[in-house]
């Protein structure tokens, strides 16, 4: 199963109604977070989760909005006597940038790791899972993130007694383990069928409309992409800003055949984004408006 919550929906600056955009999502133990502006922390205690599993940070880029809470969260952390080393993942100058904004957090009980995405794309592999970066189109170098949890075949109990496997042993074929045992060899394909459908999230804001958006948002569970603007009559000021309108965002869900959208990063000037429900759901009728706090939780298909 896989947790995921929007903690907030915002765009540019935190309003009383509605925190800067981050999205958390825990799996088999593991929590990670993608961006973290001003506010984070707060949406996620709303939310009833703690900054403390935290293994994995990424960011999408450095504008404010999306980074600007880091040094706070790092902070709590901190205080919370955490001594697991943190993960933090994001487009070149990761490590500068994080610098930089320890100024005000100098002393941590724990280490923290940098990886910088290399190129247009780039896939980093965690257990259980992968997470993909790709390169997408705003006004400084940014990215989108796409969350793969692969399944494997169904177990075999018939074929694994009929090759005399020791039962101690299923359960490490299952996860995919090649075992040795008394002389012999075991792997995975002796007693899994084909691989099932897993797990696919994408996650993408502030960027154009772009082929690596649609490329990820292929076969995605769920899509999660900014709607920065709402009124047609905005279409060129986001075209100006490197942003996308909903409508844009839904013409991508949509080519995707994606499961589902949620719209999120929102202008601080839009008071009401359900007003523009019905026009996003004309184009792609699987389609929410969402609100901070929106939350899903993904299973296999059986």
């Amino acid at each position: 199963m896989l947790d995921i919550c929007l903690l907030g929906t915002g765009g540019m600056m935190p309003l009383p109604y509605r925190w800067l955009t981050s999205l958390m999502m825990r799996y088999n133990g593991h929590s990670i977070l993608i961006d973290c502006g001003e506010g984070t922390q707060i949406a996620m205690r709303e939310k009833g989760w703690s900054p403390n599993p935290i293994d994995i940070i990424c960011f999408t880029h450095y504008h404010a909005d999306h980074i600007s809470g880091l040094p706070g969260m790092l902070l709590n952390m901190g205080n919370a006597d955490r001594t697991e080393p943190l993960l933090l993942i994001g487009p070149r100058g990761l490590e500068r940038v994080v610098g930089s904004l320890r100024v005000i957090a100098p002393e941590l009980p724990f280490e923290l790791k940098f990886m910088e995405i290399e190129g247009d794309r780039q896939s980093f592999e965690f257990e259980g899972f992968r997470l993909k970066a790709f390169k997408v189109n705003h006004s400084m170098l940014c990215y989108g993130y796409t969350m793969e949890i692969d399944r494997g075949g169904r177990f075999d109990k018939d074929r694994a007694e009929a090759l005399e496997i020791p039962v101690k042993l299923w359960s490490r074929l299952q996860k995919g383990e090649t075992v040795k045992e008394d002389g012999r060899t075991f792997t995975p394909d002796m007693v899994l069928g084909e691989s099932r459908k897993g797990i696919k999230v994408t996650y993408c804001t502030d960027t154009r409309p772009t082929d690596s958006i649609r490329e990820a948002a292929r076969d995605t569970d769920l899509l999660i992409l900014e709607g920065m603007y709402g009124d047609p009559e905005e279409a060129e000021k986001a075209r100006q800003k490197k942003h996308m309108t909903m409508q844009e965002a839904a013409q991508i869900a949509k080519e995707a055949d994606t499961k589902e959208l949620w719209l999120t990063h929102y202008s601080p000037a839009m008071n009401w984004p359900d007003n523009y429900r019905d026009a996003v759901r004309a184009i792609f009728d699987r389609a929410h408006i969402s609100r901070d706090g929106r939350s899903k939780e993904l299973n296999f298909e059986d």
